[in-house]
């Protein structure tokens, strides 16, 4: 490889990681390109934590024989269990461990395998292992991003010469550079959905981050809180009420999810959701699945909480459809991403009425007239009642199999 091609190289890892080409099409096309320009590369390697719920970090793969997974997300390192050891066996660990940025085994000509891999690639062939470690200062870390690792091995019979570790040093924090600019903009997205919902997150890194810049739309609203919550949390172990919570938030929040509505706002023991669709019809019965998927889920973890002697609880739901302002509202320091408008004070006035009449859903008769009528079969009417803050009785319904003693 020549000085120009090394040029070469570094401006196309600058203008796809600019393009927002993936993780892995960054790893493949380097490995490559560098071939074509007479680098040897067999076998690439690159990982760097991330900042996410449930994965510490991303990792990406390329071989230049093998059909293998080109990226994968892994676990907390951290723990105990065989993830902690092939951690602490890795040549990555050695780096992040230590105070050096490389660590080279010439595998292939009586260096040990001392790494975790290691015996495996020299019975494959590979002659020549590097790892690399580029660590990011304190203004560039996020979280447990702090670094980024690398790793490159060759079958040529005289491994890496000189020429090709310094091609290596120089076009690897290239590499480096380009991954962390596409993991930045994943971690952005992961933090906005997880912290404002998916359709809100969309729409706030679309660039909707006035305040006060909305739009009026008609969406069936969805708000759900525990039974009991208050009694519980003054009767039970100050250390169940989290565990208590993440446990039935997660049912509440999975079925939305899954039945395509987008939960705006966790209030307390509260959600506040919505279900968007072209046919109000088709948004009723979105929710309504939702309400299927949480009623059978919910006595499955009720069973289980109950063999351990731990608190359990139902969930009070208020359905309601209506036309509400979907946007930015707050100062200019501090927004919220949420639906504004009386159909909102309405939902959470018709899921306090759950407590008053003991059934644990309850619709409007806006909600239940939008319904397809399979689904409307399905439902009782109760009466009207007065909500408060609402100036005129509603007529509320619910589901034939929705009492609290069910």
């Amino acid at each position: 490889m020549e000085k120009s091609d090394i040029g070469t190289v570094a401006a196309w890892l600058t203008e796809q990681g600019l393009k927002g080409a993936s993780e892995s099409e960054l790893l493949t096309g380097f490995c490559n390109i560098c071939r074509e320009f007479g680098l040897p590369l067999d076998r690439g390697m690159a990982l760097m934590d991330t900042l996410h719920p449930v994965h510490e970090g991303r990792a990406f793969r390329w071989d230049s024989l093998e059909e293998i997974e080109t990226e994968f997300e892994y676990g907390p390192t951290g723990g105990e269990g065989n993830s902690l050891e092939n951690w602490q066996r890795s040549a990555f660990y050695y780096l992040w461990a230590g105070q050096e940025n490389e660590v080279r085994r010439r595998i292939g000509f009586g260096d040990p395998a001392d790494f975790s891999m290691l015996e495996k690639m020299r019975e494959d062939g590979h002659m020549d292992f590097v790892a690399m470690v580029h660590r990011f200062e304190r203004a560039g870390t996020i979280g447990e991003m702090d670094c980024f690792f690398s790793h490159f091995t060759t079958r040529h019979a005289e491994g890496f010469t000189d020429h090709h570790m310094m091609i290596l040093r120089k076009l690897v924090p290239v590499l480096a550079l380009a991954i962390k600019c596409i993991a930045l903009g994943r971690i952005a997205r992961t933090i906005a959905e997880v912290y404002l919902g998916e359709d809100a997150a969309r729409q706030v890194l679309e660039g909707k981050i006035s305040r006060g810049k909305s739009e009026r739309i008609s969406a069936v609203l969805w708000f759900s809180d525990l039974v009991n919550y208050t009694k519980i949390s003054d009767s039970a172990p100050p250390e169940e009420i989290m565990p208590m919570l993440n446990d039935y938030s997660d049912l509440v929040i999975s079925a939305v999810h899954e039945a395509g509505g987008n939960v705006l706002k966790l209030i307390g023991d509260g959600v506040l959701a919505i279900f968007k669709a072209d046919a109000r019809a088709d948004a009723c019965s979105a929710a309504l699945r939702a309400e299927r998927l949480l009623h059978d889920r919910l006595v499955t973890l009720n069973d289980a909480r109950a063999l351990e002697e731990r608190p359990t609880t139902d969930v009070y739901i208020g359905l309601h459809i209506g036309d509400v302002f979907y946007g930015n509202i707050g100062s200019q320091e501090r927004l919220d991403f949420t639906v504004i408008g009386p159909a909102v004070n309405e939902v959470s006035r018709i899921a306090s009425m759950c407590r008053s009449v003991d059934f644990n859903v309850l619709m409007s008769s806006d909600f239940a007239a939008a319904l397809p009528q399979d689904d409307r079969a399905g439902l009782a009417c109760i009466g009207r009642y007065a909500l408060r803050g609402v100036k005129q009785a509603q007529e509320l319904y619910t589901l034939d199999t929705a009492r609290m003693q069910r």
